[in-house]
Formats: C-alpha cells, sequence, structure tokens
C-alpha cells in the first residue's frame, strides 16, 4: 500500500507540475481544488501506511539493531501525525473553501510552496520519514534483496537536507524529488524481501 500511494502521488505531482490539473504549472504554483484532492488524497493515506511497513521491519531486525528500528518507528509516527494534520485539513476545510472561492479567514492555512505555514509543516513532516527510512536502512542486514533494500533507504535518507533546507533554498526540491524514486523503490523491495522464502530475518545474537 506504501508503494501504492507513493507511485500515485508521483503520478499526481508530474501532472501539477506540468500544469495538467489546472495551476500554472512548476514547483511554486499553488494547487487547484482538484489538484490538491488528487495530490493529498494518496499523500494522506500514504502516512499510515508507511508507519505500518515501519512496524514490520522492526519485526525482523536482530535484537542489537532493534533501537535503529525502533528510532525509524519514533520518527515515522512524527512524520505520520504532521502529515495527516496538513492534508485533512487541507482536504475538509480548505479545498472545499477554494472552489466558493471564500478563503476569507483561513489565509494562513492557503498551501503555498515554500511561502506557507503548512508547507513549513508538510516538509518538516517529510524530513521525518527521511529519517525514518535512515535508521530503518541501517536496521536492516542480509544479502541480495535485503542489501539493495537497505541502500534504497539510506539513500532516501540522505534527501534529508534536501527536504529540511527548502524554505530557505527553493531549487532544493529538485533534488529532493529523487523521493519519487528511491521511496517507491524502497517500499516495493520491502514487500519483496518480506514475502521472499529464502531471507529470513538474521538469528538473534
Amino acid at each position: 500500500m506504501a508503494t501504492f500511494f507513493s507511485l500515485a502521488y508521483v503520478a499526481a505531482q508530474v501532472a501539477e507540475w506540468r500544469g495538467w490539473l489546472g495551476s500554472s504549472g512548476g514547483p511554486e504554483s499553488a494547487s487547484t481544488p482538484f489538484g490538491l484532492a488528487l495530490l493529498l488524497t494518496p499523500s494522506l493515506l500514504l502516512a499510515p501506511s508507511f508507519l505500518l511497513l515501519m512496524i514490520a521491519v522492526g519485526q525482523i531486525v536482530s535484537p542489537p539493531r532493534r533501537v535503529l528500528s525502533h528510532a525509524a518507528i519514533a520518527f515515522a509516527t512524527i512524520y505520520a501525525a504532521l502529515i495527516c494534520i496538513v492534508y485533512y485539513v487541507q482536504l475538509t476545510l480548505v479545498a472545499p473553501r477554494l472552489a466558493r472561492n471564500d478563503v476569507e479567514g483561513i489565509e494562513v492555512l492557503l498551501f503555498t510552496p515554500f511561502n506557507s505555514f503548512l508547507y513549513a509543516v508538510d516538509i518538516l513532516g517529510y524530513s521525518f520519514m527521511s529519517l525514518a527510512t535512515l535508521f530503518a536502512g541501517f536496521a536492516l542486514r542480509g544479502k541480495r534483496v535485503a542489501r539493495v533494500v537497505r541502500w534504497c533507504l539510506i539513500a532516501n535518507g540522505m534527501l534529508l537536507p534536501f527536504l529540511a533546507l527548502q524554505m530557505y533554498f527553493h531549487w532544493m526540491i529538485y533534488p529532493a524529488s529523487l523521493w519519487a524514486l528511491t521511496f517507491p523503490a524502497s517500499t516495493a523491495l520491502l514487500a519483496l524481501m518480506f514475502q521472499r522464502a529464502g531471507l529470513d530475518p538474521e538469528p538473534a545474537q
């Protein structure tokens, strides 16, 4: 589910940047109500899916590295809480008011890239997601698929500065967009790893 929702978001984001969802296109354009619905619905559903995925990772690591997987779960929890607040507010309050062209009194809640309160909360949430994948990557051990998953998770974690500093340096959104590759690859390979009978968890030490 984390893979599915992340790919649905990526497809919507590509359409948004191309201007196919009613905005003027590019990363700095505010979304239309239709664009918000397509972008934020899978993003909202991704949050609990990712948290459950990190809990699943915590079940397969050996005890000496459980502190790393527990850290991943803690950071994923912070991410999920922040993101769910942002996207639920956008979908249930802001988007309907935008559709009616009635935003008086909720200007502070408008989701404007690089220039709004909730956008800052959004990138803070994804910064915690990157931390979660970084710790999950260091927690994993194994051969073949597990090794590839480990490096995909760590690569996603290394996007942290490009996420966290976007409010100061807007160009950082472009390297941060590598998330569209590293994150779905990580989650899809984790699903494969969980299903492969030959990849047993490392024995407890």
